[in-house]
């Protein structure tokens, strides 16, 4: 007894109770001895009957991340204690996994003399929220012990948002006016028919811009402009349209990517109707698209970081649902485009307006619209030529514009490229004459190294500024293309054979070790897709970004049969699919940074043989490729 009370006086926090009241502590312990290596508490799942004090041998405790990787992994030894915290603040549950070491030894004291304790002893009881307090300021325990939080199942749509059509929602007529017609007039109508856009026609009845009560306000009565001027001396453009057969999220994304209020509905050429973007949000109140609307009307740095670490949760409800990755992929690219649009407006606003027209490009994935969570900064800036005198001028404008630019990006969560593909590195922001020499040198040279650089910029996609800068530059290079490239062709199919899929001589999944997991990259499974379907878009000069779309039109021009259009692109986004899945896990509940590695224990036995066939299938348009590029079956 009396060496049990001498033991607890150098116990925190049964040093601060009385002599006595250690002497009936002492009498309440049961010792309790334990197998080296044995498992004594599993986290949020062994309910605690009472705290456990070491006296001799020690406790590994830990937390497991989704793949069974121990995580803040802590030794307790003689003189510490285990299951205060658990037993007061985790409703009982064991915080942490508990492993005994070799020789372990306790003091186990029940939960009721524990409580009755805490009770009685204000500072006792309070050693043990001081001791939660303090470790809840470390970012990955306050992760582990908080549950992780997702959107209601109600913050998404029914999924009739992803298989309805435009043609079912119930969009407007349109009404038009002339172009010459007094602006006080077109103002008259709008007030007459209660509608808040009006069109304006041109001498053939064609429409060539609109005008909204916004624009009433902006365009006229802030310019002070006499209402008599001519409607279409003020109107708003360009024209938007979509078809009717198309899906109600396409319409909701392409108004988000356009900034436009209003489509025109179009069927057969004609335009039969008009939809607001009010309209198609209102009746999908729940869905992600309100999201993106919230993204939209950030108004700081630190609300759109916000945004942006709430992705993963919205992707793991879509995909959880069933929704296609590649409808995943466009919200992810959509919420990626909305904050770079909001950040590039800021800098633009801040430092003035720009000497010279430019386009803002993106590359890569967020140029293919395939972002995943793991993504960085792949951008590029072309400005119009100037004459000599203003060169030096324009280009320091924009090589500021560039950085604070991407410094507000890395902020935000969209991280520097590693390979320095950003329009912050002065190599990618030059003139539109510059971009063609480029272009002109990388086709021309054909090596290993410029034909990446040549695949990593075809992928580019115009964010912000004046698009005419990049079709001057598409329209360049479907000249240039007309011209024989066959070196550029044969390295571009080089590239697209670089990177084998994983599968063993027994048709098995090809793995690598990483710590004490088995896996494999799905990225770099993924990518002899991609660069596949590259060469055949570029040989066949088609300027779409997306592997998707590309496949589309590559199937529509005859190049692929409707067999082998299915067979890539259902392996490619089942890929995706289960990436996308990866990552959003790693991200909101192992509070980790997301990876490509797959671990082959975390796949079913259905994915493992899915991934498999998609593997062969991948091999099997490799070995096409060989043939159609290389001229040689054996590469």
């Amino acid at each position: 007894m009396t060496d049990k009370v001498s033991f607890l006086k150098k116990v925190a926090p049964f040093n601060l109770l009385p002599d006595d009241v250690l002497e009936g502590v002492a009498d309440l312990l049961q010792e309790v001895t334990h197998q080296k290596e044995s498992v004594i508490y599993h986290q949020q799942v062994t309910k605690l009957k009472g705290v456990d004090i070491l006296v001799e041998g020690s406790y590994e405790t830990f937390f497991y991340d989704s793949e069974q990787n121990k995580r803040i992994l802590e030794d307790l030894h003689p003189g510490q204690l285990y299951g205060g915290v658990s037993v007061l603040l985790n409703r009982k549950r064991s915080l942490r996994t508990v492993i005994a070491k070799k020789g372990t030894r306790v003091y186990f004291l029940p939960r009721r003399d524990f409580r009755g304790l805490c009770q009685a002893y204000e500072e006792f009881f309070h050693y043990f929220t001081k001791e939660f307090g303090r470790r809840m300021l470390d970012d990955d325990f306050a992760h582990f012990v908080k549950h992780p939080t997702f959107f209601e199942e109600n913050y998404i749509a029914t999924d009739q948002l992803y298989s309805r059509k435009v043609e079912s929602v119930g969009y407007r007529d349109i009404f038009s006016c002339a172009g010459s017609t007094p602006i006080y007039e077109a103002a008259r109508l709008m007030g007459e028919h209660r509608i808040s856009c009006l069109f304006v026609t041109d001498v053939q009845q064609k429409i060539i811009g609109y005008i909204t009560d916004i624009t009433l306000r902006n365009n006229v009565v802030a310019q002070q402009v006499d209402a008599r001027q001519p409607v279409e001396s003020i109107m708003d453009n360009p024209i938007v349209s979509i078809t009717c057969h198309a899906f109600v999220y396409e319409a909701i994304l392409l108004m988000f990517s356009t900034k436009t209020q209003y489509l025109l509905v179009e069927e057969n050429g004609e335009y039969r109707g008009v939809v607001s973007r009010n309209k198609l949000l209102s009746e999908q109140s729940q869905s992600p698209f309100v999201f993106i609307q919230s993204v939209k009307l950030a108004l700081s740095d630190d609300e759109l970081r916000s945004k942006w670490k709430k992705v993963p949760e919205i992707v793991t409800q879509l995909l959880g649902r069933g929704v296609k990755a590649e409808i995943v992929n466009q919200v992810i690219t959509t919420v990626a485009d909305s904050i770079a649009l909001k950040v590039i407006e800021d800098v633009i606003e801040e430092m003035g307006t720009p000497p010279a027209k430019f386009v803002f490009m993106v590359l890569g994935s967020e140029g293919r619209k395939e972002q995943t969570l793991k993504t960085d900064q792949d951008n590029a800036i072309i400005y119009e030529d100037k004459a000599n005198e203003q060169r030096e001028l324009v280009r320091e404008y924009f090589l500021r514009f560039a950085d604070t630019v991407s410094e507000r990006l890395n902020y935000i969560g969209f991280s520097f490229c590693s390979g320095g593909y950003m329009a912050k590195n002065p190599k990618w922001t030059h003139s539109l004459s510059h971009w063609k020499r480029n272009y002109i040198s990388w086709m021309e040279e054909s090596l290993p190294e410029t034909v990446i650089k040549f695949s990593t910029f075809f992928d580019c996609r115009y964010l912000y500024g004046d698009s005419t800068i990049i079709n001057q530059l598409q329209e360049f290079l479907n000249e240039e293309l007309q011209k024989p490239h066959e070196k550029l062709f044969f390295h571009m199919a080089n590239n697209a054979l670089q990177y084998e899929p994983p599968l063993t001589f027994f048709k098995n999944i090809k793995t690598f070790t990483v710590g004490s997991q088995e896996v494999f990259d799905i990225k770099k499974a993924m990518t002899p897709i991609v660069d596949l379907v590259r060469v055949y878009a570029l040989k066949n000069r088609i300027f779409l970004t997306n592997t998707g779309e590309r496949l589309d039109a590559l199937k529509a021009q005859g190049i692929f049969s409707e067999t082998e259009y299915l067979e890539l692109i259902q392996s490619y986004y089942y890929l995706m699919s289960i990436r996308l899945k990866k990552q959003a896990s790693l991200i909101i509940n192992d509070n980790r940074e997301p990876e490509n590695f797959m671990n082959i224990t975390s796949l079913t036995k259905i994915e493992q043989v899915t991934i498999i066939e998609i593997f062969k299938t991948i091999r099997n348009f490799q070995a096409k490729i060989k043939v159609n590029f290389t001229g040689n079956i054996f590469g």
